[in-house]
Protein backbone atom coordinates (compact mmCIF):
# COMPACT_ATOMS: atom_id res chain seq x y z
CA UNK A 1 0.00 0.00 0.00
CA UNK A 2 1.09 3.51 -0.76
CA UNK A 3 1.98 5.97 2.05
CA UNK A 4 0.71 9.40 2.36
CA UNK A 5 2.41 12.35 4.73
CA UNK A 6 -0.82 14.57 4.74
CA UNK A 7 0.26 17.80 5.78
CA UNK A 8 -1.57 20.33 8.17
CA UNK A 9 -2.39 22.90 5.34
CA UNK A 10 -4.89 20.17 3.94
CA UNK A 11 -6.45 19.88 7.58
CA UNK A 12 -6.81 22.89 7.66
CA UNK A 13 -8.77 23.13 4.28
CA UNK A 14 -11.22 20.52 5.78
CA UNK A 15 -12.51 22.53 8.42
CA UNK A 16 -11.74 25.82 7.16
CA UNK A 17 -15.57 28.16 7.68
CA UNK A 18 -14.04 30.66 5.04
CA UNK A 19 -15.97 31.83 2.04
CA UNK A 20 -14.06 32.80 -1.27
CA UNK A 21 -14.17 30.53 -4.11
CA UNK A 22 -10.25 29.53 -3.17
CA UNK A 23 -11.53 28.08 0.16
CA UNK A 24 -14.30 26.93 -0.59
CA UNK A 25 -12.91 24.58 -3.81
CA UNK A 26 -10.03 23.33 -1.13
CA UNK A 27 -12.74 22.51 1.12
CA UNK A 28 -14.80 20.17 -1.09
CA UNK A 29 -11.76 18.47 -2.95
CA UNK A 30 -10.46 17.73 0.37
CA UNK A 31 -13.64 16.46 1.88
CA UNK A 32 -14.02 14.10 -1.31
CA UNK A 33 -10.37 13.47 -1.50
CA UNK A 34 -10.33 12.39 2.36
CA UNK A 35 -13.74 10.06 1.61
CA UNK A 36 -12.20 8.21 -1.17
CA UNK A 37 -8.47 7.33 -0.19
CA UNK A 38 -8.31 7.10 3.31
CA UNK A 39 -8.48 3.61 2.83
CA UNK A 40 -6.03 3.28 -0.27
CA UNK A 41 -3.10 5.19 1.16
CA UNK A 42 -1.43 4.35 4.28
CA UNK A 43 -1.76 7.83 5.74
CA UNK A 44 -0.03 9.28 8.52
CA UNK A 45 1.28 12.38 10.26
CA UNK A 46 3.75 13.93 12.45
CA UNK A 47 4.25 15.37 15.70
CA UNK A 48 4.35 18.71 13.73
CA UNK A 49 0.97 18.57 12.29
CA UNK A 50 -0.57 18.27 16.11
CA UNK A 51 1.48 21.21 16.83
CA UNK A 52 0.25 23.35 14.20
CA UNK A 53 -3.35 22.22 14.35
CA UNK A 54 -2.84 22.74 18.53
CA UNK A 55 -1.78 26.36 18.24
CA UNK A 56 -4.10 29.11 19.91
CA UNK A 57 -4.17 31.11 16.86
CA UNK A 58 -6.09 27.66 14.61
CA UNK A 59 -10.04 28.36 15.96
CA UNK A 60 -10.92 25.30 13.86
CA UNK A 61 -7.73 22.98 15.86
CA UNK A 62 -10.12 21.12 17.59
CA UNK A 63 -12.25 20.34 14.24
CA UNK A 64 -8.66 19.02 12.58
CA UNK A 65 -7.26 17.31 15.43
CA UNK A 66 -10.19 15.18 15.13
CA UNK A 67 -9.57 13.88 11.64
CA UNK A 68 -6.28 12.62 13.00
CA UNK A 69 -7.88 9.69 15.20
CA UNK A 70 -6.52 6.54 14.10
CA UNK A 71 -3.56 8.10 12.01
CA UNK A 72 0.01 6.47 13.00
CA UNK A 73 2.01 10.01 14.37
CA UNK A 74 5.32 10.17 13.50
CA UNK A 75 8.10 11.50 15.63
CA UNK A 76 10.54 14.42 15.34
CA UNK A 77 13.43 12.40 15.64
CA UNK A 78 16.99 13.62 15.91
CA UNK A 79 17.46 12.45 12.48
CA UNK A 80 13.75 14.44 11.18
CA UNK A 81 15.81 17.56 12.64
CA UNK A 82 19.10 16.96 11.68
CA UNK A 83 17.63 16.51 7.59
CA UNK A 84 15.03 19.76 8.43
CA UNK A 85 18.56 21.91 9.13
CA UNK A 86 19.94 21.09 5.64
CA UNK A 87 16.83 21.90 3.70
CA UNK A 88 16.88 25.23 4.96
CA UNK A 89 20.70 25.68 4.82
CA UNK A 90 20.54 24.24 0.69
CA UNK A 91 17.91 26.60 0.62
CA UNK A 92 15.46 23.77 -0.28
CA UNK A 93 13.14 25.49 2.52
CA UNK A 94 12.25 28.01 4.05
CA UNK A 95 13.33 28.37 7.98
CA UNK A 96 13.60 27.87 10.78
CA UNK A 97 14.68 24.50 10.47
CA UNK A 98 13.08 23.50 13.98
CA UNK A 99 9.11 23.74 12.51
CA UNK A 100 6.71 24.11 9.54
CA UNK A 101 7.37 23.47 6.08
CA UNK A 102 11.46 21.95 6.60
CA UNK A 103 10.17 19.74 8.92
CA UNK A 104 7.35 18.34 7.17
CA UNK A 105 9.30 17.43 4.29
CA UNK A 106 11.94 16.11 6.28
CA UNK A 107 9.35 14.01 8.07
CA UNK A 108 7.83 12.89 5.04
CA UNK A 109 11.62 11.93 3.84
CA UNK A 110 13.14 10.27 6.59
CA UNK A 111 9.93 8.06 7.06
CA UNK A 112 10.22 6.99 3.02
CA UNK A 113 6.48 8.47 2.44
CA UNK A 114 5.48 7.90 -1.17
CA UNK A 115 3.68 11.19 -1.21
CA UNK A 116 3.24 14.17 0.74
CA UNK A 117 -0.06 15.68 0.39
CA UNK A 118 -0.51 19.57 0.92
CA UNK A 119 -2.44 22.91 -0.51
CA UNK A 120 0.86 24.91 0.27
CA UNK A 121 2.18 25.65 -3.38
CA UNK A 122 4.29 28.31 -2.36
CA UNK A 123 6.76 25.80 -0.58
CA UNK A 124 5.76 22.40 -0.28
CA UNK A 125 3.48 21.15 -3.16
CA UNK A 126 5.93 23.53 -5.84
CA UNK A 127 6.92 21.93 -9.18
CA UNK A 128 10.09 24.04 -9.03
CA UNK A 129 11.13 22.97 -5.47
CA UNK A 130 10.83 19.25 -6.04
CA UNK A 131 14.32 19.06 -8.97
CA UNK A 132 15.85 21.25 -6.07
CA UNK A 133 14.51 19.01 -3.51
CA UNK A 134 15.53 15.85 -5.25
CA UNK A 135 18.60 16.85 -6.15
CA UNK A 136 19.20 17.54 -2.17
CA UNK A 137 18.28 13.84 -1.42
CA UNK A 138 19.94 12.40 -3.92
CA UNK A 139 23.17 13.58 -2.79
CA UNK A 140 22.36 12.33 0.90
CA UNK A 141 21.26 9.25 -0.62
CA UNK A 142 17.35 9.14 -0.24
CA UNK A 143 14.19 9.80 -2.03
CA UNK A 144 11.75 12.80 -1.52
CA UNK A 145 8.21 11.89 -1.34
CA UNK A 146 6.27 13.52 -4.16
CA UNK A 147 4.70 16.55 -3.04
CA UNK A 148 1.47 17.39 -4.59
CA UNK A 149 -2.68 18.98 -4.02
CA UNK A 150 -5.06 16.22 -2.86
CA UNK A 151 -6.49 17.00 -6.28
CA UNK A 152 -3.49 15.90 -8.05
CA UNK A 153 -3.75 12.30 -6.15
CA UNK A 154 -6.84 10.75 -7.15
Amino acid sequence: MLSAYIETSFFSACVSDRMDAQSAAWRTTSEQWWAVNKGRFRMCVSEEVIAELSAPTFLEGPAALDMLNGLPILRLSPEVRGLATIFVKQKVMPGPAFSGDAIHVAVATTYSMDYMVSWNVKHLANVNKRNHLAHVCLRLGLTPPLIVTPDLLW
